[in-house]
């Protein structure tokens, strides 16, 4: 070779990826821009015209409440929410995607009250509707910022006409909607144990509380029996009975039988008028042995227990006890006692029921039971009601407690005193109740107990159970139709596909013990209960009416209800009959349960019901439960066929983020310094079914997964820089080239269920390591040679270039749906005349890529293959060659079927060596192995000849042709041909 030829550049005869499709991504500068750019081509408008006439596929957006910036758990929401829509457009659905935001209820109306309190305004002196107009402009100012924030993550919808529960004509929707319960007889007013928060004065639902842990007073509290008789044990020590025939007067103390209640809350006392037994398990008399304490039962006493909680009562109390009998549940049927306070005005029988509530796995088996004050109680005490007022016992259930926690007259010996202060600490009720129990002798034993008590999630102070008037919708009354509410919400559910299917039970359960809903809040900010009512709480049934209030809630908004003249507006003529106007708010739950309504059913763009509705898995209790209830009250059937739940996000320790701990992960912030693509990315690769972990190292881990997906397409646009678009048929293609075609097909089958089943992991996963592993460390490395360096007309560079012609459309619309920016940028730098990536369909897979046979063949091959890069990679850490192509191996095949595979394939150059030996043998002892390899063996051999100038393989024709004297054989064929062309 001459140093004239040596110093030839080959390298503009060579065929190398050409892009300006940059390595590094520079996300956070580019999807701002992106963003733009969709926004003035007017993007949303050309999906809505592209899909026209097409199947719909609906998602509603459960509505997030627009109070402040979005955080992670709304940026995992909407990502799934957008991922979800864009992959069923792409599919050959009409997908529309309408955002909403719900805009009433006490996470505004809270926000609007701190900024009272800082200027120490009181909003009772503020005219109602002069409150609700700031409450509204709150809302609309951050429903602009947290659109603008869904926008930045890329989220793709009908922003500039999206839903609100506060626009006037959802507002109309909504009470339309209570007044179709009014008229089926759905509504009425009762009075109820409802969750109450003092310090927001306003009764609240199960999904507006949340758990946290409270130390309370726990007391031991001793009901004295008024009069029965028990049987001795006849083995005990006194046989014969105990009586007591004392009806009129005091049982003489000797004789004196206590039935003992253990609670959590001695407020509750004043309410108590019953006691819960079970049948299900034993009770026994005790007498006191022996007591060491400064008050309490003293030996002598006898007190009924729970047999298996005797012992654990009486080490309470500090005392020992003798068992005198066993009571048999059916004994303590129709026994009444004597409420502890007495004494105070508590006059009168406190009867003993069997509940199905009470366990023997703590406390003392019996349960105190005020109806004012628990769920339990209540149904216990209205379960026994009727058989109560045959015995001559009263079942008016009392109202104890004030709305501001202060006990009333109800509660007599205790007025002023409070359970609960204005900003959620523990009032003076409890000490003053356990002091008045200790005066009257009826303490049996105090403590302290740490337990799990509900929080208001907006206050986060704690709640009481109080009884309250209030607005209900009937679970369990009959509809005319032999169905009721809850009938009609089970059956959905059974009818409803959920993923994942552990919330169908979840939901399930919940409908199934659930009370009936309460509509009402004692609020000032949202849809009010918009019936007038008499003297007996009966509502108003009148068309005329109803259709005043519907036409003017559309005009002028739910304001108009509380504007004056209201009343008189509506009733009409009917103003002077004494009709009452409800000045009670609607539950918010109420509100986004009614969303189907004036989304689904209102806008020709959508469909009711939803093919889809996807929250997080506390939404059980929340939106899924009151959009099914709704829709069931008025329909008779969820609005929603299919139900997707997501879990939470914590920090890469498992924690629960919270600001306190410093662990909280802002999108707002990862997107500045990484992109949304990776927190996208983020979303697309975990399991966000379940709970999710999130942290710096973990957006690292999504980072490097990022780059290297980034550089796989960017091999390929750089590589189709010189495609000319050649369709080659299937049957005259390379056998490699059908292998990447059958692999993709089977992908396609991955990516399309993958979507369907909302498995997104199962996608990212399949399509990630098809591209790490089958592409960019196989087929890409086995092609770069002809690629680069056959000649133009070679039939395996143009099969080749077909085949990743069809894998980059295939990669990047499959990924489209989850890294919109990225995927979006690779389309116009390979297509720079398109409009949008996002306006393609998925590509038509043909079935006839399909091959096994073909699959199964090349896994035979890639078999041997393995050993063969096993061997090379010792030789390049021993540094006996450079690169691979410096290598000749000797492949021992002793397996036919493998030998037998690798006919006919230019196995040097799936193996990228200069050149490769095969032979049908075991091979030499000191021959390299792998063990999960079996009769395969290899052994090193350095290339003969010398080096293309132009491929840098090592070949014994180097410089066989004289035009060309310095590359091989092939490489001056491919230059004679590329100089002809020229």
């Amino acid at each position: 070779m001459t140093d004239t030829a040596e110093k030839v550049d080959y390298s503009s005869t060579l065929y190398l990826p050409q892009t300006d499709f940059p390595m590094r991504a520079g996300l956070p500068q580019k999807e701002p821009e992106m963003v733009k750019r969709w926004q003035e081509m007017g993007l949303y408008k050309k999906l809505r015209a592209s899909a026209a006439g097409r199947e719909k596929f609906v998602l509603h957006d459960g509505p997030p409440y627009a109070n402040g910036n979005i955080h992670i758990g709304h940026a995992l929401n909407k990502i799934l929410k957008d991922v979800i829509t864009r992959s069923f457009q792409m599919r050959g659905f009409d997908a529309n995607y309408v955002p909403g935001w719900d805009c009433h209820g006490l996470p505004i109306e809270w926000k609007i009250e701190e900024k009272y309190r800082e200027k120490g305004k009181n909003k009772d002196e503020v005219p109602v509707n002069e409150f609700r107009k700031e409450c509204r402009d709150f809302a609309s100012q951050w429903i602009k910022v947290q659109a603008d924030e869904f926008k930045r993550l890329g989220i793709e919808g009908d922003f500039d006409n999206p839903y609100t529960t506060m626009n006037f004509h959802a507002e109309a929707r909504i009470a339309g909607e209570l007044l179709k319960i009014a008229k089926s007889g759905q509504l009425y007013r009762g009075s109820k144990p409802v969750m109450w928060s003092v310090v927001e004065r306003t009764a609240l639902a199960e999904a507006e509380v949340e758990y946290a842990d409270v130390e309370s007073d726990t007391i031991w509290v001793k009901f004295p029996v008024k009069s029965h008789t028990f049987h001795r044990d006849a083995s005990g020590n006194d046989d014969g009975v105990i009586a007591l025939n004392a009806v009129e007067g005091d049982i003489p103390s000797e004789h004196q039988i206590y039935v003992v209640i253990w609670t959590t809350t001695p407020w509750t006392i004043p309410g108590n008028r019953a006691i819960s037994f079970s049948s299900r398990f034993p009770y026994g008399l005790y007498e006191v042995e022996s007591a060491v304490n400064d008050f309490g039962p003293q030996p002598g006493e006898k007190l009924i227990f729970a047999t298996r909680l005797a012992d654990e009562a009486a080490a309470k109390a500090k005392v020992t006890l003798k068992f005198l009998t066993g009571v048999e549940p059916s004994q303590l049927e129709g026994i009444e006692c004597a409420h502890p306070l007495a004494s105070l005005g508590y006059d009168f029988p406190v009867p003993l029921l069997d509940g199905d509530h009470v366990t023997d796995d703590a406390g003392t088996g019996f349960v105190h039971t005020a109806p004012s004050h628990g769920r339990e109680d209540f149904d216990a005490w209205m379960h026994h009601a009727r058989d109560l007022e045959a015995r001559g016992i009263s079942s008016k259930i009392p109202f104890p407690v004030d709305d501001a926690g202060f006990y009333t007259a109800d509660a007599p010996g205790f007025e002023g005193a409070r359970v609960m202060d204005d900003n959620g600490k523990k009032g003076d009720a409890n000490e003053r109740v356990i002091k008045a129990l200790i005066a009257a002798d009826k303490l049996f034993a105090r403590g302290r107990l740490k337990h799990s008590y509900p929080h208001s999630w907006r206050s986060k102070k704690p709640v009481i159970f109080r009884n309250t008037p209030q607005w209900f919708v009937y679970m369990d009354k009959d509809l005319g139709d032999a169905t009721t509410l809850r009938t009609r919400a089970l059956k959905a559910i059974d009818e409803t596909r959920f993923v994942p299917a552990a919330g169908q039970n979840r939901l399930r359960a919940m409908i199934e013990t659930r009370p009936d809903w309460v509509l009402s809040r004692q609020r000032a900010w949202g849809v009010p209960i918009a019936v007038f009512v008499d003297e007996n709480g009966e509502v108003l049934q009148d068309d005329a009416v109803n259709a005043r209030i519907l036409e003017a809630f559309e005009a002028e908004g739910a304001d108009a209800w509380f504007a004056e003249g209201a009343r008189e507006r509506f009733l009409g003529t009917r103003a002077n009959e004494g009709w009452t106007q409800v000045r009670d708010i609607l539950d918010v739950w109420f509100d986004s349960g009614s969303t189907h309504s004036f989304v689904l059913e209102d806008r020709p763009d959508l469909k009711w019901p939803a093919d889809v509705y996807l929250e997080g898995s506390d939404q059980h209790r929340g939106w899924f439960h009151s959009s099914l209830l709704e829709s069931c009250a008025t329909r008779g059937r969820a609005p929603y066929n299919a139900v997707v739940t997501h879990g939470f996000t914590m920090d890469e320790q498992g924690r629960k983020m919270s600001k306190s701990l410093g662990n909280t992960v802002v999108p707002q912030d990862v997107m500045k310094e990484s992109g949304a693509d990776i927190l996208r990315l983020w979303v697309m690769t975990t399991d966000y079914w379940e709970d999710q972990r999130l942290g710096k190292t973990i957006i690292q881990t999504n980072i490097d997964a990022y780059r290297k997906l980034r550089n796989t397409v960017r091999w390929m646009l750089g590589t189709l820089a010189h495609d000319t678009g050649e369709e080659i048929a299937l049957a005259d293609m390379p056998e490699l080239e059908r292998l990447m075609l059958h692999r993709l097909a089977e992908l396609d089958k991955v990516v399309r269920e993958g979507y369907d089943a909302f498995d997104f992991k199962r996608i990212t996963r399949a399509l990630i390591d098809f591209s790490n592993v089958e592409l960019s460390a196989f087929y890409f490395d086995v092609r770069k040679d002809a690629l680069y360096c056959d000649a133009p007309s070679s039939l395996k560079r143009r099969s080749a270039l077909a085949v990743i012609r069809k894998l980059f459309d295939c990669l990047v619309t499959w990924l489209a749906p989850m890294l919109p920016f990225t995927m979006e940028e690779a389309w116009l730098s390979r297509n720079p005349a398109a409009v949008s990536v996002h306006l393609e369909q998925f590509p038509a897979v043909p079935a006839e890529w399909l091959n096994p046979a073909l699959d199964e063949k090349w896994e035979k091959i890639r078999k041997v293959r393995t050993v063969v890069t096993g061997a090379l990679e010792i030789e390049r850490r021993e540094k006996r060659i450079g690169s691979s192509l410096e290598a000749t191996p000797v492949v021992h095949v002793g397996d036919a079927d493998l030998f037998k595979a690798l006919e006919g394939q230019d196995f040097a150059e799936i193996c990228i060596t200069s050149a490769i030996s095969v032979v049908a043998d075991e091979g030499p002892a000191d021959a390299f192995r792998l063990g999960d390899v079996a009769r395969v063996s290899v052994e090193p051999k350095l290339a003969e000849g010398r080096k293309c100038a132009r491929s840098w393989k090592i070949t014994p024709d180097v410089g066989s042709d004289p035009d060309y004297p310095d590359v091989s054989a092939r490489d001056a064929a491919a230059l004679r041909e590329l100089a002809a062309r020229h």
